[in-house]
């Protein structure tokens, strides 16, 4: 069975398009359809159900999916095997990150990498850091960067790479004080999301409930509702801005931690080996 075209079903399958799976395999979108044809020609059976631009899969596609990822997972982790004999930093680099830390800590970090280690292929993808973590858990990524959580399942283990302040925040041209602002609504991230039941943790601990008016996992969305004065919020101090005001509560000071996690029966590539050494270099 092609691991080329495993490749394909799955990326089509986390993408739900075939047009949005060609850019992120950096092929064409016939080839992806190709790829696609030839594994139903094999398998002889129907892998996806196309209704106009929507697609998803049917029964035999639904029970491909668990196979191919673990097929794919063992032909990379033997491919990665194979190349750490020579030493030399070469393949692919599976990895993941939070939209956060891929747009406010990563760039100069990746732009070095790449410097130094020119014939690494990195497969980076931004995903939540809930996301993130399930699929290092199942063995699709070799590790993420993430909004630490305050329990991480068993089978992962966690470096942390960055202390991230959170401040309570409110429109540059608000007039209240810190009681005041508690009274009135907040534009928070989701209570599903690790950073919302960080948040949640302090303001329950301090005995202050939280009214909310507008939640979404996207800080930049959020750090532009509080700017027009929506709404006050909890952002990392690192997106301060001129439009923003940084709010002292009493007897609340807030951090979240950033970092590294891993599957703790994986060993590293090569490649992860020289970015977690590169990651705990420029932060400490």
């Amino acid at each position: 069975m092609d691991i080329a075209a495993l490749k394909t079903f799955l990326t089509v399958t986390e993408e739900g398009s075939f047009s949005r799976a060609a850019e992120r395999l950096f092929i064409t979108q016939p080839a992806v359809s190709k790829r696609i044809t030839s594994l139903e020609s094999e398998l002889n059976a129907q892998l996806f159900d196309r209704e106009g631009r929507r697609i998803r899969l049917t029964e035999a596609g639904q029970l491909l999916l668990p196979n191919a990822q673990e097929i794919v997972n063992h032909a990379d982790r033997t491919r990665e095997l194979l190349t750490s004999l020579s030493g030399a930093v070469t393949g692919s680099l599976r990895m993941a990150s939070s939209h956060h830390i891929g747009l406010h800590r990563l760039p100069e970090i990746l732009k070095h990498f790449s410097r130094h280690h020119p014939k690494v292929e990195l497969d980076l993808r931004f995903l939540d850091s809930e996301t993130a973590c399930r699929r290092v858990e199942s063995g699709e990524l070799e590790f993420a960067l993430i909004t630490l959580p305050r329990r991480l399942p068993d089978m992962l283990e966690k470096d942390v790479i960055w202390q991230d302040p959170l401040t309570v925040v409110t429109a540059h041209d608000t007039k209240c004080d810190d009681t005041t602002l508690l009274e009135s609504r907040a534009i928070l991230p989701p209570r599903t999301t690790w950073t919302r039941q960080i948040i949640d943790h302090y303001f329950d601990n301090a005995g202050i409930e939280i009214s909310t008016l507008i939640e979404t996992n996207n800080l930049e969305t959020i750090r532009r509702m509080v700017e027009i004065g929506l709404g006050w919020s909890v952002l990392p101090a690192t997106m301060l801005s001129p439009s923003l005001r940084a709010v002292r509560i009493q007897g609340l000071t807030l951090q979240r931690q950033l970092g590294l996690v891993r599957h703790r029966r994986r060993s590293n590539s090569n490649a992860a080996t020289a970015m977690i050494a590169l990651l705990k270099q420029r932060a400490s």
